[in-house]
């Protein structure tokens, strides 16, 4: 059982009862000890489970478990913004692009204020980014709003955007794992994806911490991607692991 499938079915079991023990965990999986800590560790990170003693137990607030943008934004700061100027130097003038929600494509947006492109999202702060810009054409989809993020999302949002093309397009990711990325919100990943889908060029820009991580929705294979940008602060195993799937640049 690959570790997404195992950590499925780990928050599939605590939401029986609540709790879990690691021998549970160990039975009925049938895995190591330290492979059941280190899942539940990875899924205590990503704010699905409290650690205990001896296992673990759901989180039963009723807080948002996905981050605000607010709390994402003082993050990885420094990552982002290289990783984002490394990203611009892939726009041309003349390009149509896609730039999808996320404070890592923020940065990407203010890198590419002085060009001379066409620019669709769907994430209210790239808009009032590129707003002001006297070079850039630039399309915002509407739908329905996701206020944690500032994403328009939806059928709305969904319609238009398959009646479109574009050069390249840029997505970011709660989490890279294996040969999937995922997200917070489906209805999120649903208009990213589409939006990879229409792109003769697709590229993910996430910072380091992301890969090896869980989240709710796969909506893309990495090896349909044509390039990850990150920064340079990933683990060579995970570099080394994750390029079996695709082109994997390090900013500078």
């Amino acid at each position: 059982m690959n570790k997404k499938r195992r950590l499925e079915k780990i928050i599939e079991m605590l939401k029986i009862d609540g709790t879990i023990t690691i021998k549970e965990i160990i039975d009925e999986l049938n895995i190591s000890d330290m492979t059941a800590r280190r899942d539940l560790d990875a899924l205590e990170a990503d704010g699905l489970l409290t650690r205990t003693h001896g296992g673990a137990h759901l989180i039963t607030s009723k807080k948002p478990l996905e981050k605000t943008h607010i709390e994402k934004k003082i993050l990885n700061t420094k990552e982002k913004r290289d990783i984002a100027k490394k990203a611009s130097s892939f726009i041309k003038d003349g390009d149509t692009i896609f730039i999808g929600p996320g404070t890592t494509l923020e940065h990407l947006a203010l890198e590419l204020k002085g060009h001379k492109i066409r620019v669709i999202t769907n994430s209210l702060p790239v808009f009032l980014i590129l707003n002001n810009s006297e070079t850039i054409d630039l399309l915002l989809l509407g739908g329905e709003y996701r206020e944690v993020t500032g994403a328009f999302v939806g059928s709305m949002a969904s319609t238009n955007l398959k009646t479109m093309r574009f050069a390249k397009a840029f997505v970011s990711a709660n989490a890279v794992t294996h040969n999937s990325i995922a997200t917070y919100s489906d209805k999120e990943g649903v208009i990213q994806q589409l939006a990879l889908n229409n792109a003769l060029e697709k590229f993910l820009l996430v910072d380091s911490t992301k890969f090896d991580r869980y989240d709710f929705f796969n909506f893309y294979n990495i090896d349909q991607l044509d390039t990850i940008i990150t920064d340079n602060q990933i683990n060579p195993q995970r570099l080394e692991e994750f390029s079996q799937y695709t082109t994997i640049l390090k900013a500078d």
